[in-house]
């Protein structure tokens, strides 16, 4: 029997602020807002080959704010002109630098918190 195959990863993040959550990755990530249905309380974003789902937390589980505890990591093609663009719209968790792993980045925190990482390849020049 054949492995199954992933396809895609669309992550899910929880919000009580959609509007609040699509005007920051739209206006300052870029992003596209290619659904929204406000009475499911979710909407779904895209950039390039990236898609985000958000969506209000279901009335069955707690929220007063999100405890994700990893990052989301994004591959980009150019760390420092996206830096450029945000770096002063963002709350910034560390600046651009070449780390030992070989990748070149950045962290900041979406408007709800989410830590959000940027990297490219330092031998991709």
């Amino acid at each position: 029997m054949n492995n199954p195959r992933l396809l895609e990863l669309r992550p899910i993040l929880w919000t009580a602020e959609i509007q609040e959550t699509i005007d920051f990755y739209t206006g300052i990530l870029g992003f596209e807002c290619s659904e929204r249905n406000d009475d499911w309380g979710w909407a779904s974003l895209q950039r390039d080959r990236v898609e985000i789902m958000i969506a209000k937390p279901n009335a069955h589980t707690p929220f007063d704010r999100p405890n994700f505890t990893g990052s989301f990591y994004i591959r980009t093609d150019d760390v420092d002109g996206l830096w450029e663009k945000i770096r002063m719209r963002v709350r910034i968790v560390y600046e651009p630098e070449n780390f030992d792993w070989g990748m070149r980045e950045f962290g900041i925190y979406d408007n709800n918190g989410y830590l959000l990482q940027f990297g490219k390849d330092v031998s991709e020049n």
